[in-house]
Protein backbone atom coordinates (compact mmCIF):
# COMPACT_ATOMS: atom_id res chain seq x y z
CA UNK A 1 0.00 0.00 0.00
CA UNK A 2 2.82 2.59 0.87
CA UNK A 3 4.51 2.00 -2.37
CA UNK A 4 1.53 2.38 -4.27
CA UNK A 5 0.72 5.36 -2.16
CA UNK A 6 4.32 6.48 -2.96
CA UNK A 7 4.04 5.64 -6.60
CA UNK A 8 0.99 8.01 -7.30
CA UNK A 9 2.66 10.87 -5.42
CA UNK A 10 0.45 10.54 -2.39
CA UNK A 11 3.06 10.03 -0.11
CA UNK A 12 6.09 11.32 0.22
CA UNK A 13 9.17 10.17 1.96
CA UNK A 14 12.33 12.71 2.80
CA UNK A 15 15.22 12.65 0.52
CA UNK A 16 18.62 11.41 2.03
CA UNK A 17 20.45 14.56 1.37
CA UNK A 18 17.65 16.81 3.22
CA UNK A 19 18.02 14.66 6.41
CA UNK A 20 19.64 16.58 9.37
CA UNK A 21 22.45 15.13 11.66
CA UNK A 22 19.28 13.99 14.51
CA UNK A 23 17.12 12.41 11.96
CA UNK A 24 16.58 8.88 10.86
CA UNK A 25 15.50 8.35 7.05
CA UNK A 26 12.16 6.79 7.13
CA UNK A 27 11.42 3.75 4.22
CA UNK A 28 8.18 2.68 3.92
CA UNK A 29 8.32 -0.50 5.71
CA UNK A 30 9.77 1.00 8.83
CA UNK A 31 7.11 4.03 8.60
CA UNK A 32 4.47 1.09 8.25
CA UNK A 33 6.17 -0.62 11.72
CA UNK A 34 5.48 2.62 13.17
CA UNK A 35 1.67 3.26 12.56
CA UNK A 36 0.46 -0.50 13.15
CA UNK A 37 -3.38 -0.61 13.45
CA UNK A 38 -5.58 -3.32 15.14
CA UNK A 39 -8.79 -3.22 15.82
CA UNK A 40 -9.79 -3.74 19.74
CA UNK A 41 -12.01 -6.91 20.56
CA UNK A 42 -14.51 -4.48 21.68
CA UNK A 43 -14.36 -2.89 17.76
CA UNK A 44 -14.29 -6.32 16.14
CA UNK A 45 -17.34 -7.76 17.81
CA UNK A 46 -19.27 -4.63 16.51
CA UNK A 47 -17.48 -4.90 13.02
CA UNK A 48 -18.96 -8.31 12.94
CA UNK A 49 -22.34 -7.12 13.82
CA UNK A 50 -22.61 -4.26 11.34
CA UNK A 51 -21.51 -7.00 8.39
CA UNK A 52 -24.62 -9.00 9.31
CA UNK A 53 -26.55 -6.43 7.79
CA UNK A 54 -24.82 -6.89 4.60
CA UNK A 55 -24.88 -9.94 1.83
CA UNK A 56 -21.60 -11.48 1.20
CA UNK A 57 -21.00 -9.28 -2.44
CA UNK A 58 -21.74 -6.12 -1.29
CA UNK A 59 -19.82 -5.90 1.80
CA UNK A 60 -18.05 -2.87 0.57
CA UNK A 61 -21.33 -0.60 1.52
CA UNK A 62 -20.12 -0.92 5.07
CA UNK A 63 -17.04 0.96 4.15
CA UNK A 64 -17.76 3.98 5.78
CA UNK A 65 -19.03 3.19 9.01
CA UNK A 66 -15.79 0.33 9.52
CA UNK A 67 -14.09 4.17 8.70
CA UNK A 68 -16.12 6.11 11.70
CA UNK A 69 -15.11 2.81 13.93
CA UNK A 70 -11.38 2.97 13.49
CA UNK A 71 -11.33 6.77 13.57
CA UNK A 72 -12.84 6.62 16.50
CA UNK A 73 -10.70 4.15 17.86
CA UNK A 74 -7.17 5.57 16.93
CA UNK A 75 -8.34 9.34 17.17
CA UNK A 76 -7.70 9.60 13.09
CA UNK A 77 -7.16 7.62 10.44
CA UNK A 78 -3.74 6.95 9.19
CA UNK A 79 -3.33 4.50 6.41
CA UNK A 80 -2.61 0.96 8.52
CA UNK A 81 -6.20 1.74 9.64
CA UNK A 82 -7.45 2.52 6.40
CA UNK A 83 -5.83 -0.50 5.15
CA UNK A 84 -7.48 -2.78 7.59
CA UNK A 85 -10.85 -1.71 7.23
CA UNK A 86 -9.88 -2.40 3.50
CA UNK A 87 -8.81 -5.99 3.91
CA UNK A 88 -11.92 -6.64 5.77
CA UNK A 89 -13.74 -5.99 3.14
CA UNK A 90 -11.60 -7.40 0.74
CA UNK A 91 -11.46 -3.93 -1.53
CA UNK A 92 -8.78 -2.76 -3.01
CA UNK A 93 -7.16 -0.48 -0.79
CA UNK A 94 -6.87 2.45 -2.70
CA UNK A 95 -10.62 3.19 -3.01
CA UNK A 96 -10.74 2.78 0.42
CA UNK A 97 -7.62 5.52 0.57
CA UNK A 98 -10.26 7.82 -1.98
CA UNK A 99 -13.13 7.22 0.35
CA UNK A 100 -11.44 8.22 3.26
CA UNK A 101 -9.75 10.93 1.71
CA UNK A 102 -13.53 12.96 -0.31
CA UNK A 103 -15.26 12.68 3.43
CA UNK A 104 -14.81 15.56 5.38
CA UNK A 105 -15.63 13.63 8.53
CA UNK A 106 -12.30 11.55 8.11
CA UNK A 107 -9.14 12.92 9.45
CA UNK A 108 -6.23 11.66 7.59
CA UNK A 109 -3.57 13.36 10.19
CA UNK A 110 -3.74 13.72 13.88
CA UNK A 111 -6.59 16.23 14.97
CA UNK A 112 -7.31 17.94 18.47
CA UNK A 113 -9.44 15.98 21.34
CA UNK A 114 -12.11 19.15 20.11
CA UNK A 115 -13.36 19.45 16.77
CA UNK A 116 -15.40 22.80 16.51
CA UNK A 117 -16.84 23.60 13.22
CA UNK A 118 -18.37 26.76 12.72
CA UNK A 119 -20.77 26.63 10.34
CA UNK A 120 -20.57 29.86 7.46
CA UNK A 121 -23.26 28.56 5.41
CA UNK A 122 -25.87 31.61 4.10
CA UNK A 123 -28.22 31.01 6.77
CA UNK A 124 -25.35 31.23 9.28
CA UNK A 125 -23.94 33.51 7.97
CA UNK A 126 -26.61 36.03 7.83
CA UNK A 127 -26.92 35.54 11.77
CA UNK A 128 -23.27 36.15 12.27
CA UNK A 129 -21.87 32.56 11.76
CA UNK A 130 -18.63 34.33 10.10
CA UNK A 131 -18.36 36.66 13.24
CA UNK A 132 -18.68 33.55 15.68
CA UNK A 133 -16.00 31.50 13.64
CA UNK A 134 -13.62 34.79 14.05
CA UNK A 135 -14.30 34.82 17.95
CA UNK A 136 -13.21 31.54 17.96
CA UNK A 137 -10.41 32.16 15.96
CA UNK A 138 -9.17 34.74 18.36
CA UNK A 139 -9.86 32.82 21.56
CA UNK A 140 -8.39 29.36 20.44
CA UNK A 141 -5.46 31.36 18.77
CA UNK A 142 -6.58 29.07 15.62
CA UNK A 143 -7.06 29.56 12.02
CA UNK A 144 -9.48 27.43 10.03
CA UNK A 145 -7.93 24.03 9.34
CA UNK A 146 -4.95 24.39 12.35
CA UNK A 147 -4.87 22.56 16.01
CA UNK A 148 -3.76 23.36 18.90
CA UNK A 149 0.08 22.32 19.70
CA UNK A 150 -1.21 20.59 22.88
CA UNK A 151 -3.67 18.23 20.55
CA UNK A 152 -6.80 20.22 22.58
CA UNK A 153 -8.64 21.73 19.52
CA UNK A 154 -8.87 21.91 15.40
CA UNK A 155 -10.98 24.73 14.07
CA UNK A 156 -12.78 24.07 11.01
CA UNK A 157 -14.97 26.02 9.31
CA UNK A 158 -18.16 24.34 7.91
CA UNK A 159 -21.11 25.07 5.17
CA UNK A 160 -23.88 23.17 6.52
CA UNK A 161 -24.20 21.43 9.80
CA UNK A 162 -28.03 20.96 9.02
CA UNK A 163 -29.80 23.03 11.99
CA UNK A 164 -30.22 26.07 9.72
CA UNK A 165 -33.74 27.25 11.66
CA UNK A 166 -31.52 27.51 14.75
CA UNK A 167 -28.78 29.38 12.86
CA UNK A 168 -26.05 30.08 14.00
CA UNK A 169 -24.25 27.01 14.68
CA UNK A 170 -21.07 25.13 15.83
CA UNK A 171 -20.60 21.65 16.60
CA UNK A 172 -17.77 20.10 19.18
CA UNK A 173 -17.30 16.77 17.91
CA UNK A 174 -20.81 15.08 17.79
CA UNK A 175 -22.48 17.87 19.78
CA UNK A 176 -24.62 20.52 18.14
CA UNK A 177 -24.78 24.29 19.49
CA UNK A 178 -27.25 26.21 18.24
CA UNK A 179 -28.44 29.72 18.40
CA UNK A 180 -25.45 30.67 19.57
CA UNK A 181 -23.75 34.74 20.45
CA UNK A 182 -20.19 35.54 20.71
CA UNK A 183 -20.77 35.06 24.43
CA UNK A 184 -22.18 32.09 24.61
CA UNK A 185 -19.97 30.04 22.39
CA UNK A 186 -16.91 31.79 24.29
CA UNK A 187 -18.38 30.23 27.65
CA UNK A 188 -18.48 26.79 25.96
CA UNK A 189 -15.28 26.95 24.56
CA UNK A 190 -13.77 28.19 28.25
CA UNK A 191 -15.87 24.85 29.79
CA UNK A 192 -14.08 22.81 26.83
CA UNK A 193 -10.52 24.17 28.17
CA UNK A 194 -11.08 23.37 31.30
CA UNK A 195 -12.10 19.90 30.45
CA UNK A 196 -15.87 20.55 30.98
CA UNK A 197 -18.17 19.35 27.98
CA UNK A 198 -21.18 21.34 28.24
CA UNK A 199 -25.27 20.12 27.13
CA UNK A 200 -25.62 20.58 23.51
CA UNK A 201 -28.49 22.05 22.33
CA UNK A 202 -30.08 25.48 21.78
CA UNK A 203 -28.48 28.12 24.07
CA UNK A 204 -31.35 30.23 23.63
CA UNK A 205 -33.31 28.67 26.34
CA UNK A 206 -35.89 27.26 23.85
CA UNK A 207 -36.79 23.79 23.35
CA UNK A 208 -35.22 22.35 19.56
CA UNK A 209 -36.79 24.38 17.36
CA UNK A 210 -39.44 26.07 18.86
CA UNK A 211 -40.48 29.69 17.92
CA UNK A 212 -38.29 31.86 20.55
CA UNK A 213 -40.85 34.12 21.22
CA UNK A 214 -43.03 31.39 22.27
CA UNK A 215 -45.46 28.59 20.68
CA UNK A 216 -47.60 30.05 17.40
CA UNK A 217 -49.43 26.78 16.47
CA UNK A 218 -51.73 24.22 18.50
CA UNK A 219 -52.82 26.51 20.95
CA UNK A 220 -55.29 24.46 22.35
CA UNK A 221 -55.74 20.83 23.77
CA UNK A 222 -56.48 18.77 20.74
CA UNK A 223 -60.10 17.30 20.25
CA UNK A 224 -60.20 13.36 20.78
CA UNK A 225 -59.82 10.87 18.42
CA UNK A 226 -62.87 10.31 15.61
CA UNK A 227 -63.90 14.03 16.68
CA UNK A 228 -66.67 15.40 13.60
CA UNK A 229 -66.96 11.69 12.45
CA UNK A 230 -70.92 10.76 12.07
CA UNK A 231 -72.04 8.62 14.80
CA UNK A 232 -72.56 5.14 13.38
CA UNK A 233 -75.58 3.06 13.53
CA UNK A 234 -76.08 0.60 15.67
CA UNK A 235 -74.88 -3.04 13.96
CA UNK A 236 -77.65 -4.65 15.63
CA UNK A 237 -80.34 -2.17 14.07
CA UNK A 238 -82.71 -4.02 11.93
CA UNK A 239 -83.36 -1.24 8.42
CA UNK A 240 -86.77 -0.64 8.32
Amino acid sequence: MFALLAGRGLLTLPRAGLLGPRRTKLDASNMYDKMKFKFTKENKARIASILTWYPEEERRGALLPLLDIAQRQHGWLPITAVVAVAELLKIDPMKAYETAKYYTMFYMKPRGKFVVSVCTSTPCYLRGGDELLKACAKMLRLQPGETSKDMQFTLKDDYCLGACVNAPVASVNDDLYEDLTEVSFESILSDLKCGRVPPAGPCSGRCSSEPIDGQTTLLMEPPPAGYGMRDLDDPGKKCK
